[in-house]
């Protein structure tokens, strides 16, 4: 059963110390509430965390869906214990609810889905957000723009959107029609496992239920005031799909805060990241300096505005986690935000005295 499921001889090779342990490989199929939903090779079970594993478990390290583990499986019962993770091929990181540390929301994801609806809620720096979260998860990001069929000029949003979404591959989809669907499948190859990522109300369950051709994904129409919606999903949970390829859908997620994710930026902002190169100084600010290849290419045109801005704001955002932990670069930090503000009053007294 878990060879269906993406089961491969690196991962065979990687659990030989387990299964001299007496211990059964398993994918976690479904999280939901400190439980887990396991595909074994004697079946599927449920399960819990062994209570030694609970105990020494570092943070982020908690079983999620699309992960491999050690299990105890008892198939007479119907289910098993978890006694550890194995490592993972990529991993989708965020800021944990409530501001605490890191949250993996999906593991060993190969080819990130990340949906947005082709409504009023379209929002091009979300989608540089999700890509530099794909980019650096390590999975290949794919971006899908759902609901077609109501959208009277989708040409031109995907336009759009190609504009930011550098080199990385573009669906127009319909689930009502099929608009796509076939271009989109095929997209992913049998065995390896897609994330379906995005915003509340977007169509990720519709989108799940058209790929599976059932409805193994409860929807919910979104409000019509603001084009957005609830999530539907409660629960994180692995699709096996008939033609063998996996899809994970994900309770909804209007922003994902990023963390330790200055690669993502990077990759995500290439043609940013190579204007920054051209400029005449290693240090420029991109502000006033002579020679800023950031300011020339605003000027013309060549850059976007926005765009710009959401590099600037991620950037931010990315090292902010980079440094949490660095006291000495925290001071640093704090000693040119003091600088800039000497400058900006000196310039402001002498623009009032001129």
């Amino acid at each position: 059963m878990i060879n269906t499921y993406g089961w491969s001889a690196t991962l065979q090779e990687q659990f030989q110390t387990y299964a001299a342990r007496g211990l059964a490989p398993a994918r976690v199929i479904v999280q939901q509430r400190g439980l887990y939903g396991l595909a074994t090779p004697m079946g599927e079970a449920t399960a819990q965390l062994s209570g030694r594993f609970a105990h020494a478990a570092e943070a982020g390290a908690y079983p999620v869906a699309g992960d491999w583990v050690a299990a105890a499986v008892r198939p007479e019962e119907g289910s098993a214990t978890i006694h550890d993770v194995l490592p993972r091929h990529s991993a989708f990181v965020r800021k944990a609810v409530g501001g605490g540390g890191a949250q993996v929301v999906a593991a060993n994801v190969d080819v990130a889905f990340l949906v947005a609806s082709l409504n009023g809620d379209l929002n091009a720096r979300r989608i540089e957000r999700y890509l530099a979260t794909a980019w650096e998860s390590g999975a290949s990001p794919v971006i899908v723009l759902t609901k077609a069929d109501l959208c009277e000029d989708a040409a031109a949003l995907r336009a759009g959107i190609e504009a930011v979404a550098i080199g990385v591959p573009v669906h127009v989809v319909s689930a009502l029609t099929g608009e796509g669907l076939a271009a989109l499948s095929e997209s992913l190859a049998p065995g390896q496992t897609a994330a379906m990522l995005g915003s509340s109300g977007v169509g990720k369950s519709t989108l799940v239920n058209a790929l599976a051709g059932t409805v193994l994904m409860a929807t919910q129409a979104i409000r019509e005031d603001d084009a957005r919606g609830r999530h539907t999903t409660t629960h994180r949970q692995l699709v096996l799909l008939p033609n063998g390829r996996l899809l994970l859908d994900t309770p909804g997620m209007r922003e994902l805060g990023l963390w330790d994710a200055e690669a993502g930026v990077a990759a995500t902002f290439a043609d940013v990241e190579a204007l920054i190169a051209d400029c005449r100084f290693r240090d420029c600010a991109h502000d006033t300096e002579p020679g800023c290849a950031v300011q020339a290419a605003l000027a013309d045109g060549s850059l976007d505005a926005g765009r710009w801005r959401g590099y600037v704001k991620l950037q931010r955002e990315a090292a902010r986690f980079a440094r949490k932990d660095d006291p000495r670069q925290q001071a640093e930090r704090r000693k040119v935000w003091v600088q800039r503000a000497k400058n900006y009053r000196a310039q402001k007294k002498r623009r009032m005295e001129e």
